[in-house]
């Protein structure tokens, strides 16, 4: 059996398994997955690597006793087993007094993640990828050796889940992402980039590459600014490890038992209320074609288009079943991807608006300082410069942080074109703009680079 199973296959080996339950009721999720990489350090490949994965996962219900089992083997007898497995656990099981049953057939969006371009990849279509990297950093540094530490890694694969009410579903995806560092050879210059897409083709290393070679070169010799609050650009990479602390934070139960920053006392949230810049809307739609996700969250809830802050305002949190229901309201999943709006400037032209302030390629180490006000720390890298009268003049050493994504985007003086971009933090893609942020708070000088 392949491992990426076409939608009538999973639908196929789903009704086989659900015809093995005797509980109440009963859930199967399957997932199969194929990926490769190619890992390299000091201008040469260190690792190739690929991963087949498939597992099954049964939920089955007696009540409001609830048991899970997951297996890796697909032969009739595992996969009755495993049934078995997951309704002894049940039975074993203590009630669950938030279980609120299963949904019935779901109605979902059209999105299209899957791109034949990455599908296909193989060991040579990610050899000839680096080595237009590799060959860039090796010819480069007519001054100072450079040298390239990267990582290439591509998906193909799906989702799909069926369960005893009626209800199935199904996503094939792909996704490449690509993350880069270059330094000199005396390790006083160092520049990143990274790069993720659904398509393939889409996927210019060389191209990336040029970006860190030149944040690289141009590191070298920083300068020491003294702490404090600084006007910022920050590129879609640093701005992305500070927001998705926004986007994860978003969970109307936190928010109504007072344990996030989107609390008020007596119990009430900020759900309704402006709460940054007017400029500021962020959303999530499964259908974006340059994000595009699943169009069902993992409970089989129908992805939709979903504003979260619209023009500053929360619009939106994110409910489970069980905390709608008891607080009366409609019950909208986690997004499966999230967008923030943003303007028409490039990234040139935000720079030379700039009369004073701190160009930031890369945040890094991020840390919660105080949760309820979001307020994080981190540091800088990998290429930090200081703008003066629209130009860049110099690199400068790299600080440390304390900044709230909250109050950042209370201070917002312009947006940039969103692009799609890789957290350094969690992986997740995301479609971010460039942003233009006054008094962004430095406290400390860092000397790595």
């Amino acid at each position: 059996m392949s491992i990426i199973l076409t939608e009538a296959e999973a639908k196929a080996l789903l009704q086989k398994v659900l015809s093995y339950s005797k509980a109440d009721e009963c859930e199967v999720n399957l997932l199969g997955e194929e990926r490769g990489n190619l890992r390299y350090a000091r201008n040469e490949v260190s690792t190739s690597g690929s991963l087949i994965n498939q597992n099954l996962q049964v939920q089955s219900a007696f009540g409001k006793k609830v048991g899970v089992a997951t297996i890796d083997e697909f032969d009739d007898a595992s996969l009755e087993k495993v049934v078995r497995r997951s309704e002894e656990l049940a039975r074993l099981a203590p009630e669950n007094p938030e279980y609120v049953g299963m949904l019935g057939p779901q109605q979902y969006l059209k999105s299209n993640g899957f791109f034949e371009s990455t599908a296909k990849v193989d060991p040579a279509a990610r050899a000839e990828a680096v080595a237009k990297s590799l060959q860039l950093t090796r010819e480069s540094g007519s001054n100072a050796k450079l040298t390239a530490a990267g990582f290439l890694d591509d998906r193909r694969g799906y989702t799909a889940m069926m369960n005893s009410k009626g209800l199935f579903a199904y996503y094939p995806d792909t996704n490449v992402n690509f993350s880069l560092t270059v330094r000199t050879e005396d390790g006083k210059g160092s520049g990143y980039v990274t790069r993720g897409y659904s398509d393939f083709a889409k996927l210019d290393t060389a191209d990336a590459t040029k970006v860190a070679i030149q944040k690289c070169v141009g590191s070298v010799g920083a300068r020491a600014l003294e702490p404090g609050k600084y006007t910022v650009i920050l590129e879609p990479t640093a701005g992305a490890v500070l927001l998705e602390n926004i986007f994860f934070s978003m969970d109307a139960r936190s928010a109504d038992e007072g344990r996030s920053f989107l609390s008020k006392p007596g119990g009430k949230t900020k759900l309704g209320e402006k709460i940054v810049d007017e400029r500021v809307t962020i959303y999530s739609d499964p259908t974006n074609p340059d994000l595009p996700a699943s169009p069902w969250s993992g409970d089989g809830r129908p992805q939709e288009k979903v504003n979260w802050i619209d023009k500053g305002v929360v619009k939106n949190l994110a409910y489970s079943r069980f905390w709608a229901q008891k607080k009366g309201v409609k019950a909208v999943p986690f997004p499966n991807n999230v967008i923030m709006a943003g303007g028409t400037q490039s990234l040139d032209e935000m720079i030379k608006s700039t009369q004073r302030g701190i160009l930031v390629t890369k945040l890094w180490y991020i840390r919660s300082v105080d949760p309820q006000t979001l307020l994080l720390t981190g540091l800088t890298r990998d290429g930090t410069f200081y703008i003066e009268n629209g130009q860049i003049k110099y690199p400068v050493k790299n600080f440390r942080f304390n900044e709230s994504p909250v109050i950042m985007l209370n201070n917002l003086e312009a947006l940039g074109k969103p692009e799609r971009v890789v957290s350094t933090e969690s992986d997740n893609n995301y479609l971010i703009p460039p942003m233009k942020i006054r008094e962004f708070t430095f406290t400390s000088l860092s000397d790595a680079v």
